[in-house]
């Protein structure tokens, strides 16, 4: 098959529609303008689907070429077959390809070639072909012995004709690919505790002392555990499988019985199982796993940094950032609705110093002063204790102000940037984490974006990751939640720009000189900024706004290229050149009756999907589609974890998705977890189903370990004992699954084998 219809069919759309998702990516259109303004084109496939289409269409362009490289090779040596032309076309991964490549890739010196320099490949032919049954194995080896190539006796020979044989087994693509399934399915994955390894790292990697399970199930987070444990020198993990078994595949290929030459061809195959074939595959097995668990570590970090970006802004509001530290006092910064830095200073409510007193008083000062309404606490260093400081301070303002903990990851690294310098030159590097503390519960996605995205911490083993893979999946989250959002074109630093589809850091920095000049009163404005061509202007036009401009559209998500269509379907819906100026356009659902909407669109010449977008753009001028998800949870109290009773009703706000659970933030400075077997009473296969970071839960206390700092949670009503008269039945998640039938696929590989 065409890729295109690869594609196709693992995507469930139309070969048209995947045709045309190739052509406009070859054409340099970014995923965000290709998922808005190309829904025709595509089907509506969304950004997040869109992107999982550029991965895949990477992968199969770089094995079709892999695939023509091995034919050009297997070509100049003369060896091309219409079998071997089957066998290329049937890959469908870089792994098998490389499996039919092996008998013809040009190798360094091994035991076999030494045997074919010496001219015993003949002999080995003879040994494989299993077609004798009489004489002796020294008769047949005896006339290859040859003092001037080296094959000095019968054994010699015997010897060298068993490697060649060995080779020629480990290079049979169908066998490596049956035994690499085979290991997969039914072989186990070992960890062990490497003796001497230092205690405090060891105890990390406890649950793996003596440790095993099958391949196949294994969950991703425990691959990356061993890996962690196996690099840090604390575990050896291994791949395991019945050798009986893996020798039968073998045997099921190679191996004849009755013939005089069976047994060197058994020889042969353990000898090219144990020293050729194994390592190779349980190395192939071990990047496998890996690599699946990578790329679903790197997917949990992108479910859970989408809702952390997107969390509603807290608008209109005074916010006072309290960037918790000991020694070294709280560093406070306060800030205006706009973002702007009104004040900072420095208190010392925690220990060493422990001046509550003098801190209360200056901050109630500050509060006074300015109006602050929010706190906003970073989850770092001495959080606990500015939780507690700022909670009483609360109640001495008898509820004036609320608060909120912060994830705070990242704070410091934006800090001692260049750009936390640029934008605040004056101020110590401490203080600029107060103000990010503060503006990321003003607009998270504003101030988040100015961080390196993995420095964000939503996910697990995030320095195990590929970076670079880690950070291009990252950086296509924030592009899509930027350009989803929209951006002020008028206010939105340079930071923010860049992620906009089209534009880079360069085109940004110009777009903020440019506007210095002056404001932009239209779109079209921007085809001035230096370096912003018209491929770029085309990109990035509906994902910029002017708010007050002199079109009501460049305050909305319409392109400018439907701007005629646009003014087409208001005329055609009865709005005058005054509603139009005006810009009032709530009742167009009413006047945009469903039976018409096709008529309408051929009539605007556009598409269904592009009409509903800009009826629901024109409907809601400049509107934030964050305004419309649940504002953060405020505190004004706080508990300890000693005030945790079992049964316990609480509300809070999910802090982090994992594998096993979610972490939830329930004001008591140290996160609870709901384990996955606690999230529903339904089977759920991972937690992301119900669960996204932000989200506010009821959750009821299960246990609170004391000693280990550890809070189990359930979102299972422990009152809600009975569901329609029966109890619901619990599952902890892990689900058995059904074993693989190994008789099956040992039947099916001897009908292919023969």
């Amino acid at each position: 098959m065409e890729i295109f219809q690869i594609l196709s069919k693992e995507f469930n759309i139309r070969e048209e529609y995947s045709q045309n998702i190739i052509a406009l990516i070859d054409e340099d259109n970014t995923v965000p303008f290709i998922a808005r303004y190309r829904k025709e084109m595509t089907g509506g496939i969304d950004d997040q689907v869109l992107r999982e289409f550029c991965d895949r269409l990477e992968y199969l362009k770089n094995l079709f070429k892999r695939k023509d490289e091995v034919r050009r090779a297997i070509e100049e040596q003369g060896k091309w077959t219409d079998e071997l032309a089957s066998a290329l076309a049937l890959a469908a991964t870089m792994t098998e390809v490389e499996d039919i490549y092996r008998p013809y890739k040009q190798k360094r010196k091994t035991r076999a070639s030494v045997a074919v320099e010496k001219g015993l490949q003949p002999l080995a032919d003879i040994f494989l072909a299993q077609d004798l049954f009489s004489g002796s194995i020294e008769e047949i080896a005896a006339p290859f012995v040859d003092e001037e190539k080296g094959v000095l006796t019968v054994k010699d020979a015997i010897d060298g004709a068993r490697d060649i044989v060995a080779e020629v087994i480990s290079d049979n693509a169908e066998t490596r690919k049956a035994l690499r399934e085979y290991l997969f399915e039914f072989g186990h994955i070992r960890a062990k505790a490497v003796k001497d390894a230092p205690k405090e790292k060891a105890l990390v990697y406890d649950m793996y002392a003596e440790y095993a399970e099958r391949i196949n199930t294994v969950p991703s987070h425990r691959i990356l555990a061993m890996n962690r444990g196996e690099s840090e020198e604390c575990l050896k993990v291994t791949l395991e499988a019945p050798e009986s078994a893996m020798l039968s595949i073998i045997g099921m290929r190679f191996i004849k019985d009755g013939s005089i030459t069976t047994d060197i061809v058994k020889e042969a195959a353990a000898d090219a199982y144990k020293r050729l074939i194994f390592p190779s595959i349980e190395r192939e097995n071990r990047n496998t796993l890996t690599e699946t668990a990578n790329e679903r570590a790197i997917k949990m970090f992108e479910v859970n940094l989408r809702p952390l970006l997107l969390q509603p802004p807290f608008k209109g509001k005074t916010i006072l950032g309290f960037d918790p530290a000991y020694r070294t006092g709280c560093k406070i910064a306060v800030i205006d609705k706009n973002g702007n830095c009104l004040e900072t200073t420095v208190v010392y409510p925690t220990p060493p110093q422990s001046k509550t007193e003098e801190a209360a008083e200056k901050l109630k000062k500050l509060i006074e002063k300015h109006g602050v309404e929010v706190v906003a606490i970073g989850n770092g260093t001495a959080s606990k204790e500015s939780e507690i400081f700022v909670a009483d301070l609360a109640k001495r303002l008898n509820g004036a102000i609320s608060y909120i903990v912060v994830n705070e990851a990242g704070a410091s690294v934006y800090s001692a940037s260049k750009l936390g310098a640029e934008e605040f030159p004056d101020f110590d590097v401490s203080l600029r984490s107060a103000v990010s503390i503060a503006r990321r519960l003003l607009d998270p996605l504003a101030e988040l974006i100015k961080i390196d995205v993995k420095a964000i911490g939503v996910g697990q083993y995030q320095h195990d990751m590929p970076q670079k893979r880690l950070t291009e999946v990252l950086d296509g989250v924030v592009e899509d939640c930027v350009n989803k959002v929209g951006v002020d074109l008028n206010t939105a630093s340079a930071s923010l720009l860049q992620y906009v589809a089209g534009l880079n850091s360069g085109i940004a920095k110009n777009v903020v000189l440019k506007r210095k000049e002056k404001p932009f009163k239209s779109r079209t404005e921007l085809l001035d900024v230096p370096k912003l061509g018209n491929k770029a202007f085309e990109q990035c036009a509906g994902f910029l706004r002017i708010a007050g401009g002199a079109n009501i559209f460049d305050n909305t998500g319409v392109h400018p290229e439907s701007y005629p269509a646009a003014l087409k379907l208001l005329e055609r819906l009865g709005y005058s050149d005054a509603d139009i100026k005006k810009g009032d356009f709530k009742d167009i659902d009413e006047r945009l009756p469903e039976k018409d909407v096709k008529t309408i669109a051929e009539e605007c010449g556009i598409g269904v999907p592009t009409l509903r977008d800009i009826a629901a753009e024109l409907k809601k001028p400049g509107r934030d589609i964050r305004d419309s998800l649940p504002p953060p949870l405020l505190r004004s109290d706080l508990m300890s974890m000693e005030d945790l009773k079992a049964g316990m009703e609480l509300r809070g706000t999910v802090r982090n998705v994992i594998d096993f659970g979610a972490f939830v933030d329930i004001g008591v400075h140290q996160d609870g977890l709901v384990h996955i077997s606690q999230i529903s009473y339904k089977f759920i296969k991972h937690p992301s189903e119900l669960l996204k970071v932000g989200d506010i839960v009821k959750v009821w206390v299960l246990e609170v370990d004391l000693q280990k700092k550890k809070i189990s949670l359930t979102m299972k009503d422990p009152a809600a004992k009975f569901e329609g008269g029966q109890r619901a039945r619990q599952t902890d998640g892990n689900r058995k699954t059904s074993e693989p039938d190994l008789n099956s696929m040992l039947n099916n590989l001897k009908n292919k084998f023969n």
